[in-house]
């Protein structure tokens, strides 16, 4: 069985809210489209804006070794030309080989929204696509709003899809526009249509009833020669069909070869890849793909892992170019506690008892408000700290915070003034200093490293570059615990570091503490 694939991340997926693509983004996505194995690529609709333009003119000089380019837009103006209408004529100007054209297939959104007739409105698709097909393009026909106007009038839905056939469209899509139509009730329609028209039939359905990659499964069941969607399930509203979770289905679930076995291993780099040039950051929890996709945090569930990789993971993840992860939690258990120790790196060997002491100190710390995922430097500093021998390579003994308002000025009106006075120990020698600062974790942070300094001179290296605060139990209202999470780097690499209590400077202590050591020992 021969399924296409037909990504629109370009065009329907660009209309997500917060995505706005520059052409330099729409050209390194099309290139990576292709590398996945992608077999049209639609681009954007070239009548609407200059931009879409300026993207299809560039485009001519992309070498694809996959995919065709398609081009979007809509069939003639009611009442007018093929001859005359700019919009298919930026389509032929654009100069690709697909144009894809959509054109109603609701009786209802004829008369309420083109505000034409019926009649005409199957005279603007046969008309469009003919056109079209003169001019030597392979056209495919987006029947929108075909599933509500099939439920609305069959007969007059099944009638714009035979226009489109007559006219000698390659194809007709499907569209769930709305994406509110049932999958069975989707089939229905689906086989109405293969029954009523002798062309190929694609499917493009929408995610607002949370069934696109159900339905487009579905679809290819019954025989659709291509699935229209879009990389990350990108699109309004709730999104298009995830092309990433549709392509490892058809490949892995049903035996549907669509990519190669080397392009499919690539399919969590592209999805990453794309998310990175829209801004958007990846969805922790998307199938296949998602960082959480193969997590582990539960004791029964990392010991299975561990016995036996496939006890807890339908697929292996590695075949979508994913990989597993063993979450350290007071759900956890230690034989799976020692292997996160090894699969992070550290270089300390843990017995089983050992692990079973880390583990309580976990289980009561995240009692407190800890919580070790995502603080990958912090975990490795409760390790070693729990071994026999360690010795800190400074120890903050106590420390001071003075804030107040200065006078008003004309130039900076009041403003905060934060004082940090510490009181260090290293070995065996005690340092008492103070630093100012522009709050009261940036004073404490710049007192501890004028205190050390001298010792470790490598700590000017370490600069810290996010600071978040948690909320753990709002409903104590001021009172409430917080958790402080720090990234820090040492100009290579990036780690991150926890720390909890009711006191939020305390709290910020302890993960900036953690922090200091943690590079400390690095370097």
């Amino acid at each position: 069985m021969q399924v296409e694939l037909y990504d629109t991340t370009l065009r329907d997926g660009a209309q997500m809210e917060g995505i706005s693509l520059s052409v330099e983004d729409k050209l390194k996505i099309a290139a990576k489209l292709d590398e996945l194995g992608i077999h049209y690529i639609e681009g954007g609709w070239p009548g609407s804006n200059p931009k879409d333009v300026e993207f299809f003119e560039r485009a001519k000089s992309l070498k694809f070794k996959n995919a065709k380019l398609a081009a979007f837009g809509s069939t003639r103006r009611v009442g007018g030309s093929v001859e005359d209408d700019a919009n298919l004529k930026a389509l032929l100007d654009a100069e690709t080989p697909v144009v894809t054209l959509v054109g109603k297939a609701n009786d209802v959104h004829v008369r309420d929204v083109l505000e034409t007739t019926t009649e005409e409105n199957l005279a603007m698709i046969a008309d469009s696509i003919r056109f079209l097909k003169e001019q030597g393009r392979t056209v495919f026909f987006d029947a929108e709003h075909y599933f509500d106007g099939y439920f609305s009038d069959a007969d007059y839905a099944l009638q714009c899809l035979k226009s489109a056939a007559s006219a000698g469209v390659d194809a007709v899509a499907l569209c769930d526009t709305n994406g509110g139509t049932i999958t069975k009730k989707m089939v229905e329609a689906l086989r109405a249509a293969r029954d009523a028209v002798d062309v190929d039939v694609q499917i493009h359905v929408h995610n607002d009833a949370g069934l696109a990659i159900a339905n487009s499964l579905a679809a290819v069941e019954e025989g659709v020669s291509a699935v229209q969607g879009c990389i990350n399930g990108y699109g309004d509203k709730c999104g298009n069909a995830d092309l990433a979770a549709v392509i490892a289905n058809l490949q892995l679930k049903m035996g549907i070869s669509v990519i190669s076995d080397e392009q499919l291993a690539h399919l969590t780099e592209v999805s990453h890849y794309i998310s990175e040039i829209v801004n958007v950051v990846p969805a922790p929890f998307q199938p296949y793909v998602g960082a959480s996709a193969f997590a582990h945090k539960a004791g029964l569930h990392t010991d299975g892992i561990i016995k036996a990789a496939q006890s807890y993971q339908h697929i292996p993840p590695e075949l979508v170019g994913n990989q597993n992860r063993l979450l350290i939690s007071e759900l956890g258990g230690s034989r799976g506690l020692q292997a996160m120790v090894k699969s992070a790196g550290i270089d300390v060997e843990l017995t089983r008892d050992d692990a079973r002491k880390v583990l309580e100190q976990v289980k009561q710390h995240e009692s407190e408000g800890y919580q070790y995922e995502g603080a990958e430097a912090s975990f490795e500093m409760l390790v070693r700290r729990s071994l026999t021998g360690y010795t800190a390579p400074f120890e903050l003994e106590d420390f001071w915070v003075v804030q107040r308002r200065a006078t008003e000025t004309k130039e900076h009106g009041r403003e905060m003034q934060t004082e940090a006075m510490v009181k260090v120990r290293v070995g065996d020698e005690m340092i008492q200093t103070a630093a100012d600062g522009v709050g009261p974790v940036n004073a404490l942070d710049a007192a501890v490293r004028k205190a050390v300094v001298t010792f470790y001179p490598q700590i000017e290296h370490i600069k810290l570059i996010d600071y978040k605060v948690r909320i753990i139990d709002s409903a104590a209202g001021t009172g409430a615990s917080v958790r402080v999470l720090i990234e820090s780097t040492d100009g290579d690499h990036v780690a991150s570091t926890v720390g909890a209590s009711t006191d939020i400077i305390e709290a910020s202590w302890l993960a900036l503490n953690d922090a200091l050591e943690y590079w400390l020992l690095e370097r």
